[in-house]
């Protein structure tokens, strides 16, 4: 390197130090040292005790391991098809031309930008058995009651529902998709005879599958990791501190993760938790695109 380009070099890390310490110091550390604890007996006070791979293999006899991880696939595999489609029908309609679309995707996209909490509570108060707006609505058309928060049965899925609340950001991106099919090709599908349904169908959603793959794989990431909703609801609702919902029915795996880590001060158990979901999320994150090499489309195949 010439002498101009070594200050060059040096003036532009100087300048990206902050930001360079602090991943180094607040991320790759973390990562490593997580990793380091893993493998030990650590409350989080005192000296770490080495007991190699007991903590991995602990997991297989531990019950709320299983449970926390069915739980969260349970979720996952439902939330994550359920809003791709709620996201792609939202920005159909937002892609429709109505003088007042405007406001329609305001309207949409605000619930996405509101704070979790407070929408799990608004949730609480939605779907309570007792005086909630989802059971007095199916009580009028003579539906029964469902306490979706008191019955293992429905809590998790009334996560689900929840969940697509915030349809309205992965819209706004598939609405973005939708603008980017050429016009022409749905014209001269039209001409030729084809409907709206075979349009959409043949043209459009082959079209838009790069953003499908990216919402599953953002949708997969978020559903691996969901635990907020299910915190503010059982802490403050439902279960109180001691349960994850009724049977531990919403005890997700971060949730789990959370208690073992913080309530139960085990903090190499919660580190081998840890691992064991990101060596989970990569798995599925390289399966998923393998898997979409034989259905999604770019623009330059």
């Amino acid at each position: 390197m010439t002498r101009s380009t070594r200050r060059n070099l040096r003036n532009g890390l100087l300048f990206i130090s902050p930001w360079l310490i602090g991943f180094l110091c607040l991320q790759v550390y973390p990562i490593f040292y997580s990793l380091q604890m893993s493998f030990t007996e650590y409350s989080g006070f005192g000296d770490m005790t080495n007991i190699g791979f007991q903590n991995y293999s602990n997991m297989f006899k531990d019950d709320l391991f299983w449970k926390s991880a069915y739980n969260t696939l349970y979720y996952t595999v439902l939330a994550v098809p359920i809003g791709v489609v709620v996201a792609i029908v939202l920005a159909i309609a937002m892609n429709q031309k109505v003088k007042e679309v405007p406001v329609y995707r305001a309207i949409l996209y605000l619930p996405s930008i509101l704070p979790v909490f407070a929408l799990s509570l608004v949730w609480v108060v939605f779907l309570n058995p007792k005086f909630g707006l989802f059971n007095r609505l199916g009580s009028a058309i003579g539906l029964p009651t469902v306490d979706m928060l008191g019955d293992p049965a429905w809590t998790k899925f009334a996560i689900v529902l929840m969940a697509q609340l915030g349809a309205g950001g992965p819209a706004l991106i598939f609405l973005a998709g939708l603008r980017g099919v050429p016009a022409e090709m749905l014209e001269s599908a039209q001409i030729d005879g084809a409907g709206p349904v075979r349009r959409f169908f043949s043209i459009t959603l082959p079209l838009i599958t790069p953003v499908i793959l990216y919402d599953i794989i953002l949708g997969l990431a978020m559903g691996l990791q969901v635990f907020t909703q299910a915190y503010i609801i059982t802490s403050g609702a439902i279960g109180g501190q001691g349960t994850a919902g009724p049977r531990n029915s919403l005890l997700f795996y971060v949730f789990y993760l959370y208690k073992t880590a913080f309530q139960y001060t085990q903090m190499g158990y919660a580190s081998a938790l840890a691992w064991v979901l990101f060596i989970v999320s990569v798995i599925l994150a390289l399966s998923v695109f393998k898997w979409a090499k034989s259905w999604v489309h770019y623009e330059s195949e």
